[in-house]
C-alpha cells in the first residue's frame, strides 16, 4: 500500500466534502513521534458523515467489505490503494476526540493531517484491548511508548482507564512513567 498516496487522496477528498476526520491506529502513532509499522490506514470519522465517506471511497474504487454501527472497512482491488478502516464517532467521547484533533505534518512535512491528542489515542487503544483482548500486547506497547515520549494529561488518562475498568493498570503506568 502506498500510504502517502492513499492518505493524500483521501484527506483531499475529505476536505472537498467537508468530512472531519482524525487518523488513528499505527499511522497516528508515527505522526505523534512513535514510529510503528502499519499496512493500512485507520480513520475516526463522524457517524453522520458516513454517506459522504462511502461515496468518496466507492468513487476511489474501493469496495465496502464490512460495516457495523461502530466501524466500516474498505478494500481496493489495487494493492497500491490497500485497505482503509473507519471507526464511526457517535458517542460524546469520540465526537469530542474529533473536535480536538490536532493537525500535524507527516512525510517530511509534505502532508498535513489531523490526529487525536495522545491521550485520546491511548483511549482508543484501551477500547481496542477491551473489545479484543488478543490485542493486549500490541496496544499496551503502543500505550507505553506514548507515555514514555509525550507529556500527558494524567487526569484525563485516569478517566479513560477507569471507563474500561483498568484503574489498577493506570496506577501502575502512572507510577512507571511519572504522571502525578
Amino acid at each position: 500500500m502506498d500510504l502517502k498516496k492513499v492518505l493524500t487522496v483521501i484527506v483531499a477528498e475529505f476536505g472537498k466534502n467537508n468530512v472531519s476526520y482524525a487518523i488513528i491506529g499505527g499511522f497516528a502513532m508515527g505522526a505523534l513521534g512513535v514510529p510503528r509499522s502499519t499496512i493500512d490506514l485507520d480513520f475516526l470519522v463522524p457517524a453522520e458523515a458516513l454517506h459522504k465517506v462511502e461515496a468518496i471511497m466507492l468513487a476511489l474504487g474501493y469496495k465496502k467489505v464490512f460495516s457495523s454501527e461502530n466501524a466500516s472497512q474498505y478494500v481496493s482491488p489495487s494493492a497500491e490503494m490497500g485497505e482503509v478502516d473507519f471507526l464511526h464517532a457517535f458517542r460524546p467521547i469520540s465526537v469530542k476526540m474529533l473536535a480536538e484533533a490536532e493537525t500535524v505534518p507527516v512525510f517530511g512535512k509534505e502532508v498535513r493531517v489531523k490526529v487525536p491528542k495522545a491521550e485520546d489515542l491511548i483511549a482508543l487503544k484501551l477500547q481496542s484491548i477491551n473489545n479484543n483482548p488478543t490485542r493486549l500486547a500490541k496496544d499496551n506497547s503502543d500505550i507505553e511508548e506514548l507515555m514514555k515520549s509525550r507529556k500527558l494529561d494524567w487526569e484525563i488518562l485516569e478517566t479513560y482507564f477507569e471507563l474500561f475498568g483498568m484503574g489498577r493498570r493506570f496506577l501502575e503506568l502512572r507510577e512507571k512513567y511519572g504522571g502525578k
